[in-house]
């Protein structure tokens, strides 16, 4: 089958369109033919996380499409379903942290850029009615990743207000639609001009350019809840809008993992600092459910097919997309 294999070389370089073996269900897993994929920035990661000296590796964790086989034992899927991935391997019910030995689609395993894939039977879930293949294929990570963040772990509700720097990934722009379809107050920023009016279309109260003052911007306004996926370079002008007691949930650091904190602030304000990454089984169903229930749908970038792969990774490296950017995979 033909595939996005990364191998030998760290980064983009070591990425290349070709055929690799194919293999079969064992008891307990499922083939599944796909028809779309989802990149998403743990793919840009995975491209120096996968040493040369591995194996080499199907990238990706985001997929959808037709079950093709099953294995032994296998009663929740038959061939012939359309079905979803989630991408999370090894978590079930919602917990604290995932459990040990908890893996993610797309490494150390291989992953969904290729024509077909074999996981886990649990892993397997119907495809939701409403939406098109392309919707499909780019949905769980992020969306998953999304849920947990902003309900399992930052309680958002109706009364509150929200803080979101830096809009326009798929977990952004998830979180800005999910806290709206509960009534939420959204603020979010961009350097972009066009991605502002864009997350203002999607529903923002405010979208606020990422160069000026964020407090004046809100006017002195203090928010209940910041979901920061930036990191070094936003976090502390996100702390500052706060109010005392609120909460920040942090997912990434796309621009730098290491940050200055000034602790006697930080226990003078009474915060809350949690951390997340992507969801249990038990809060992917909820999170299905709650889209379906709300008709919510990605909001997609650009659908690429998998040997223009390049085009893709560059688009995200370069943070251009607003939105999911997906592979079509199959007509």
């Amino acid at each position: 089958m033909r595939a996005v294999v990364h191998e030998k070389i760290a980064g983009l370089q070591g990425l290349s369109y070709r055929n690799i073996d194919e293999a079969q269900p064992q008891a307990g897993e499922v083939k599944i033919r796909l028809k779309t994929a989802g990149l998403n920035h743990r793919d840009l990661f995975v491209l120096h996380r996968h040493q040369p000296t591995d194996p080499p590796l199907i990238i990706g964790s985001d997929g959808a499409g037709i079950v093709a086989a099953v294995g032994e034992g296998v009663t929740n899927v038959q061939v012939g379903d359309e079905v979803i991935i989630n991408p999370g391997l090894g978590w079930m019910e919602n917990s604290e942290a995932p459990p040990k030995g908890f893996d993610i689609v797309g490494l150390p395993g291989h992953g969904t850029f290729a024509e077909q894939i074999i996981l886990p039977a649990e892993n397997i879930v119907p495809k939701p009615d409403y939406l098109t293949w392309e919707e499909a294929g780019v949905l769980s990570l992020a969306a998953l990743t999304a849920y947990r963040a902003l309900f399992t772990r930052g309680k958002i509700a109706a009364e509150k207000t929200l803080f979101l720097p830096g809009i326009g990934s798929g977990v952004a722009t998830f979180i800005l639609q999910f806290a709206k379809a509960v009534g939420a107050t959204v603020y979010v920023t961009s350097r972009s001009k066009e991605k502002c009016e864009q997350a203002l279309e999607l529903g923002a109260d405010k979208a606020i350019d990422s160069n000026i003052d964020w407090e004046e911007a809100l006017e002195g306004e203090k928010v209940d809840l910041i979901i920061e996926s930036v990191g070094a370079a936003t976090f502390n002008k996100s702390l500052s809008l706060l109010r005392p007691g609120g909460t920040i949930v942090a997912f990434g650091a796309s621009a730098g993992d290491e940050i200055q904190l000034n602790l006697r602030d930080f226990f003078y304000g009474q915060y809350n600092l949690l951390g997340t990454t992507m969801g249990s089984a038990e809060e992917f169903k909820e999170m299905l459910q709650f889209i379906e229930k709300h008709q919510i749908r990605p909001v997609m970038d650009q659908i690429f097919s998998l040997d223009q792969f390049e085009q893709a990774f560059k688009r995200m490296e370069n943070a251009d997309q607003f939105g999911k950017i997906g592979f079509k995979i199959e007509k």
